[in-house]
């Protein structure tokens, strides 16, 4: 059985399209939890991909192209604690 990877993608967005841009985010298959946050970003999304290949394809196709998204910083993760 093949693993899935875990992806958590920060995301900087066009104030006025914070709702629009989570709404898209969340009809992704991809898209596990999608939270509106406070600081530097405006969501973090967790990703669920079964490769590095795949997410490249999310974050180039999908994420990047909804009208609104301006910024992203993306980390996979290595392991999970709690």
């Amino acid at each position: 059985m093949k693993q899935s990877m875990k992806i958590l993608v920060q995301i900087v967005v066009d104030p006025p399209k914070l709702e629009e841009v989570c709404k898209k985010l969340a009809e992704m298959p991809e898209t596990k939890t999608v939270y509106e946050i406070t600081g530097e970003f405006d969501i973090f999304v967790e990703l669920d991909v079964n490769s590095i290949d795949e997410f490249r394809e999310v974050l180039k196709n999908k994420i990047l192209k909804i009208e609104g998204v301006k910024l992203t910083e993306s980390s996979v993760v290595l392991g999970e604690w709690k």
